[in-house]
């Protein structure tokens, strides 16, 4: 066998080209014209194809690579010697990928242009730059993608269609690498500016958001909890030696009815890590999230055994967690292992919002900014004190219903009937 490498051909007066995908890997094998890697410019996506029928031994470039005319793309040791007559026939052809030179074509004009196919060198092309924009950021392979348009062309349409489908088996190169639109003018063009370094934790969290939003199916139930009753009862409170009034947040009470309804419903407190396989996992621990705002950024550590805590002794470690956070003092394994979270902007305002799942969980609480309303009952409108709640959910393993009787739970275990049962 002959060792042999395939390079980039002429591609008119450009260089620097953007690798935007690698369709081949070292060891397989590959016959004249299959697509090997696709190259784009500002507004055109091209493939280039193998020239020769062989074995893959070493490829040499990744995506995100620039490269420009004689750039080695991979190593190959074919199967015949047709080098001298295959780079013959590969030489005529003259690519060009800006789409406003007299003599250069748009993907589409490519697609359409049935000159271009030679003996040896076919310049294949399933889909607009549009459409390959579009899968890219869905984190969908296009090659995957049955077209339904003449001769397998991929629209947008028949991405969505892939994506409902696939929901479960989409890449995920979305959530480790997200394509971002890249601005045509710099910022400062347009006023003075400012560039900062994004805090660390928020460099470290956008992944997992990413990640949680990329491939949880969310839905939202907004609900409010009637806890006029749970008020009263926790401005009432007060040390029984010195007599002094407790300073207890709701969230302690919050911590606590969340943790009861946990318990009636175990699917609001597993992981589906494992779905691809049909497993789901049921925790029968009780470690409640808290996301805490500090000047670093959102962090989300985890009360440990709520189940078997008091209202006091649930609010003196809120108080702890929330001050190692803000310190930098919490340990990394604090903010791992979590039943379900709870994030509050109570103290801040607001009403409803959707919170975004902190995976492996399955769901987790928003809750808002309690304030009095008049609601009607038994005919006649009384001022009660509201608590907006927002729950999202996983939907792959929690159905609407489900999600409701769960609210339902939760704002009894908030309300007049379960308020003291609470504080034990």
């Amino acid at each position: 066998m002959l060792k042999k490498d395939i390079k980039v051909p002429n591609i008119g007066e450009f260089s620097d080209v953007e690798v935007v995908e690698v369709l081949v890997k070292k060891g397989q094998d590959i016959k004249i014209n299959d697509p090997l890697i696709t190259i784009e410019s500002d507004k055109s996506s091209v493939e280039i194809p193998s020239t020769e029928n062989g074995n893959i031994s070493l490829v040499n470039v990744k995506v995100g690579d620039k490269v420009s005319e004689g750039d080695k793309i991979l190593e190959i040791e074919t199967i015949n010697n047709l080098a001298e007559k295959n780079e013959t026939e590969f030489a005529k052809q003259k690519i060009s990928i800006d789409s406003k030179k007299e003599k250069n074509f748009t993907l589409n004009e490519i697609t359409n242009n049935q000159n271009l196919t030679t003996e040896n060198f076919t310049l294949k092309s399933s889909a607009s730059p549009k459409v390959r924009k579009f899968a890219r950021e869905l984190g969908v392979d296009i090659f995957q993608v049955k077209g339904s348009e003449r001769k397998g062309r991929v629209t947008e349409r028949d991405i969505k269609l892939f994506v409902s489908s696939k929901s479960d088996k989409i890449v995920k190169n979305q959530s480790q690498n997200p394509e971002q639109i890249k601005q045509e003018f710099s910022h400062s063009e347009f006023g003075n500016v400012e560039v900062k370094d994004i805090p660390r934790i928020k460099r470290l969290s956008s992944k997992y958001l990413i990640n949680s939003w990329t491939n949880i199916p969310h839905v939202t139930n907004h609900d409010e909890a009637d806890i006029t009753e749970l008020e009263e009862f926790r401005n009432s409170l007060s040390d029984i030696y010195t007599g002094e009034k407790k300073k207890i947040t709701p969230l302690a009470f919050i911590v606590k009815a969340l943790t009861a309804s946990l318990k009636k419903f175990p699917n609001f407190n597993s992981s589906i890590d494992q779905i691809d396989d049909g497993k789901m996992t049921l925790k029968k621990y009780y470690h409640i999230g808290i996301a805490v705002d500090t000047p670093h950024g959102l962090m989300v550590p985890k009360l440990r055994n709520a189940d078997n805590k008091n209202i006091s002794l649930i609010s003196i470690e809120l108080k702890k967690l929330s001050e190692k956070c803000k310190n930098l003092k919490i340990e990394k394994k604090e903010l791992f292992g979590g039943s379900m979270t709870i994030t509050s902007l109570g103290g801040i305002g607001g009403s409803f919002f959707t919170p975004i799942i902190n995976y492996p969980e399955v769901a987790i609480l928003g809750i808002g900014k309690s304030e009095k309303k008049q609601i009607l009952i038994d005919g006649k409108f009384i001022t009660r004190t509201m608590l907006p709640l927002s729950l999202s959910y996983d939907h792959r393993i929690i159905d609407g219903a489900e999600a409701a009787r769960f609210n339902n739970d939760l704002k009894e275990n908030l309300g007049k009937n379960f308020a003291y049962k609470l504080a034990v």
